[in-house]
């Protein structure tokens, strides 16, 4: 799917049920859409209850989402729904975006699902475990956020090693330059690779999801000269310069199966 996309960059619009699921999922959604192109849209529908303060309020500032807030006319109807329904619709007709992440376990947009496919769309859905199979299985992709997860990569990623820089010694008593290998930059080849029939994938299509997903990305911030250097120092990865020319990269399989806890999920392995 990832491959499809490469020759150009989709429009991808996201679209988040609030009334329906936790403000946690935001993050996970946002890391998984980027696969699929720049997100060009980003809207959170709900109630004055949902949208009025609280999680959600602070959740649509930091991840800068427009808030969509609708009013419940009678009890028992929801008209954040039907909003966000028209909005998506819009959207296609409109050329505005190509590929649309609906953020809810809402089995209600199934038939939104079915209409944006017949027109073109690619549709992804990211939910939660109560997420029925008509959801699912109305989509392109499906991927489901459990609450827990967010935790246990922080856990992983804090406990991923940190190396001192192998330049000559300089001044006693200066700090010395640190090699850090955040665990996001894994996790982003996982995903991206699983989806490529040889398990690696491009620097630049890696680069690319890496800025997606944050704007302020840099491997000098984390004290390598690109992302080629950056990615040699992982004992997770392993990169490869193709006959082209290009380097592509890949999991290190082998070294992750030694580990006792799975540094992708921060869980122990099953015996």
């Amino acid at each position: 799917m990832v491959a499809q996309l490469e020759a150009k960059e989709a429009g991808v619009a996201v679209l988040v049920d609030c009334d329906n699921v936790d403000p946690d999922i935001v993050d996970h959604a946002l890391r998984f859409v980027a696969q699929f192109g720049r997100v060009v849209v980003r809207r959170g529908y709900g109630n004055a209850g949902t949208l009025g303060g609280g999680r959600w309020q602070a959740k649509l500032i930091e991840q800068s989402f427009t808030p969509c807030l609708q009013y419940q006319y009678a009890k028992g109807k929801n008209s954040a729904d039907i909003a966000l329904a028209l909005d998506a619709m819009e959207i296609l007709f409109d050329d505005i975006a190509d590929t649309f992440c609906l953020v809810t376990s809402d089995s209600d947009f199934s038939h939104l699902c079915r209409k944006l496919r017949e027109r073109g769309a690619l549709v992804c859905i990211v939910g939660e475990a109560k997420t029925p199979l008509a959801l699912r299985n109305a989509s392109d992709s499906f991927s489901q956020w459990e609450p827990d997860d967010d935790e246990a990569i922080a856990d992983a990623s804090a406990k991923e090693a940190v190396e001192p820089a192998t330049a000559g010694k300089g001044n006693e008593g200066a700090r010395p330059q640190v090699k850090q290998r955040p665990m996001l930059v894994v996790r982003a080849v996982a995903l991206l690779a699983s989806d490529t029939p040889e398990g690696k994938v491009n620097l630049s299509t890696l680069g690319n999801y890496l800025r997606r997903t944050d704007p302020s990305f840099t491997p000098n911030n984390f004290g390598h000269s690109g992302l080629l250097d950056m990615l040699r120092n992982y004992d997770l990865l392993q990169v490869q310069q193709e006959s082209g020319g290009h380097w592509t990269v890949r999991l290190n399989q082998e070294n992750i199966d030694r580990m006792p806890v799975n540094p992708l999920t921060g869980r122990p392995k099953s015996s």
